[in-house]
């Protein structure tokens, strides 16, 4: 492991000299950053460097890793505890680290401008100077038997504004109905997407929903000072259960937020959370998602046993976590009738200056429309 991800400085070299990129400073822009590592003898100037190739040798070592760490899987009448007691887990998680063990993500509005409607300008001081995507959370879930055999804005607010009344045949009243722009989070957690949303959108037409099947998420949500009931509706549900009925119409949302939860969710079960999220989406609407990609570091850091099914893992505390390519990705969203407006691979050299430690992460990044 230590020979794989501690990278040498000639394996760093060799990816820069393939990098058309220059070096930038300060924050990044968007999509995915731009601080390049143009040479090598500043690796352990920042914590992270963006759009790092990786060689042939790089790629063809973390698959070995990957198919050895695979090769002994849990048996299958002992994997069905992980996804029947998942929101346990989950309850014991936040139970444990409360709402500390997350940064709050205020990396979110310059990769996903999306989350606001055309022409709101928010107070930017609340975005906080992070400089790049690090989020390494992931949660929601869910707690079904498992499966044994296992120019963009412009047009979705176009499609906003002539759906902002809910249609007549829903005229039961709900939190967020006279909203013009609806955003709802899906496995939000304690609330690292939450509040940088929340403290962004007062004072506008804007409303929030987020859930997770954590009851104990969901406490931590609504305890926090910054909850306010005016602009955001916190409740638990398993986004796995298509019976329960969500606080809100159908076709009614603007943006769905699905942030590091997918990858927690049984890989036979993701196609139909998609499909039901896509019913809640208005015609423009679009989903931002978020997750793991494959054979980033926390993946090729699993010990044998570990493995649920190929590249779906368990970790020590019971939460289960997924690693997607950019094929998966793109059929699971046009699967279920979205169109693609970007499906990224970020891949980074997240470095520990103190240890003098380079590692590679992948996430993927993805925007899906309903046409």
């Amino acid at each position: 492991m230590r020979g794989l991800w501690k990278l040498t400085m000639l394996a760093v070299a060799r990816s820069v000299r393939h990098s058309p990129f220059r070096l930038y400073s300060g924050r990044p822009p968007a999509p995915l950053g731009a601080r390049i590592l143009s040479n090598t003898d500043d690796i352990f100037q920042h914590n992270m460097w963006d759009h790092v190739k990786w060689s042939p040798e790089e790629y063809e070592q973390a698959r070995q890793k990957a198919e050895e760490n695979s090769r002994e899987q849990i048996p299958i009448e002992d994997q069905v505890r992980y996804d029947r007691d998942a929101n346990m887990y989950w309850n014991g998680f936040y139970e444990m680290h409360q709402n500390k063990f997350f940064k709050n993500r205020q990396w979110l509005f310059s990769e996903f401008p999306e989350l606001l409607p055309q022409g709101y300008e928010p107070d930017h001081s609340s975005w906080g100077q992070e400089s790049g995507v690090t989020d390494l959370s992931s949660q929601g879930g869910c707690h079904k038997d498992l499966l044994i055999d296992h120019p963009v804005l412009g047009e979705q607010q176009q499609h906003s504004s002539s759906n902002s009344a809910v249609k007549s045949h829903n005229s039961v009243a709900f939190p967020g109905q006279h909203a013009s722009f609806r955003i709802l989070e899906v496995g939000c957690g304690a609330g690292n997407s939450v509040f940088p949303i929340i403290n962004t959108i007062r004072e506008s037409n804007v409303f929030l929903y987020c859930f997770d099947f954590s009851s104990r998420a969901i406490q931590l949500v609504k305890e926090h000072p910054d909850y306010d009931p005016a602009v955001c509706h916190a409740f638990v549900q398993d986004v796995c259960d298509d019976a329960s009925l969500f606080p809100f119409p159908l076709e009614s949302l603007d943006v769905i937020l699905v942030v590091f939860v997918l990858s927690s969710i049984h890989p036979k079960r993701m196609q139909g959370v998609l499909n039901h999220l896509a019913g809640y989406l208005k015609q423009g609407g679009i989903i931002l998602f978020r997750d793991y990609g494959r054979y980033d570091l926390s993946q090729l850091r699993f010990k044998r046993g570990q493995c649920l099914s190929e590249n779906f893992y368990t970790r020590q505390d019971g939460t289960c976590v997924y690693f997607f390519t950019k094929d998966e990705v793109h059929q699971l969203f046009t699967n279920a009738g979205l169109e693609e407006l970007q499906n990224l691979e970020d891949r980074r050299l997240q470095v520990n200056r103190g240890k003098k430690i380079v590692m590679h992460r992948v996430w993927m990044q993805s925007k899906y429309r309903k046409p």
